[in-house]
């Protein structure tokens, strides 16, 4: 039996408050560190049980498409506060900002245009630009645009691994004499990457946003695959469905194991982890926890 552990984006702006040193996740997840915790306990107690481990890394610049850098308001050039859902008004003529409503999202006449005029309608991911690239998010079924906050800038704090998550991971190799997988995403500043797997929307030109088949691959080759990380809602989420499509059989998914007491949710968007843990049950995906794995 050969066992896999996927860890995804188990990092300090998505799971630590307040290190006591002057660095504040950006990012934080409710309960995201207890989640790392745990992980790194399981990771100590299984040692060379857990053939290979994967550990996703989002990896960002201070801007990108889903920062408040890349918009501003129309006509006053206000950036948009983070968790800002735009999306294209039923006009199909600009981008506003929505709001929850009982029915869902819907509009509100607060329009915004990117900070570069150019980077609205023309360049990457589609060619056209950021207009397309909203349009695209509606059509496949993901995720509506938001404006986060700046978070897992590349060799900032936040980027970092919790550090006593690091320290497991690092003890495994050496016990091991192993190597982590650690797969970055979320370089490109035009799409956003929260899946393991591939990008929301990839662009042709970026190999790194297309189908990280190595990473499938090895995958495919387990017998069990358990998944656990930040958050939830999202980048676990969207990492689970993309291998459970990439896979393109049940017998495949029903391989994989979330750990659910290593998970948590982006606060406010409890229901999309309800509505991913309800989907991904019913193909076959098994849950356990990080003390009931493999003991």
């Amino acid at each position: 039996m050969r066992i896999h552990l996927v860890v995804v984006d188990p990092q300090n702006d998505f799971c630590i408050s307040d290190n006591g040193h002057g660095n504040k996740g950006t990012l934080v997840v409710p309960g995201g560190k207890e989640d790392m915790l745990r992980v790194a306990a399981m990771v100590e107690r299984l040692g060379g049980k857990l053939d290979d481990i994967h550990v996703t890394l989002d990896s960002h610049r201070t801007v990108g498409i889903e920062r408040p850098k890349w918009w501003k308001r129309v006509p006053d050039g206000t950036p948009p506060a983070p968790f800002t859902a735009l999306d294209v008004h039923p006009d199909g003529k600009r981008i506003v900002k929505y709001v929850p409503a009982k029915a869902g999202m819907e509009p509100t006449d607060e329009e915004y245009t990117t900070y570069l005029p150019s980077l609205l309608h023309k360049g990457p991911p589609t060619g056209e630009g950021a207009f397309g690239y909203t349009k695209l998010l509606k059509t496949g079924g993901r995720y509506p645009l938001v404006v986060w906050p700046v978070h897992c800038v590349i060799g900032t704090w936040g980027w970092g691994i919790v550090p006593e998550l690091s320290a497991a991971l690092c003890a495994w190799e050496q016990r091991c004499f192993a190597r982590v997988d650690y797969v970055v995403k979320g370089t490109n500043p035009y799409t956003e990457h929260f899946s393991g797997v591939k990008a929301e929307v990839p662009d042709p030109s970026d190999p790194g946003t297309l189908v990280n088949t190595r990473f499938v691959q090895m995958l495919l080759e387990a017998d069990i695959v358990a998944v656990c990380g930040e958050a939830l809602s999202h980048c676990v989420a969207n990492t689970v469905r993309d291998i459970a499509s990439e896979f393109k059989d049940d017998a495949y998914i029903r391989k994989l194991v979330l750990l659910t007491d290593a998970t948590s949710n982006v606060s406010g968007f409890e229901k999309l982890g309800e509505n991913f843990l309800r989907d991904m049950t019913t193909k076959g995906m098994q849950t356990s926890t990080t003390t009931d794995f493999l003991a």
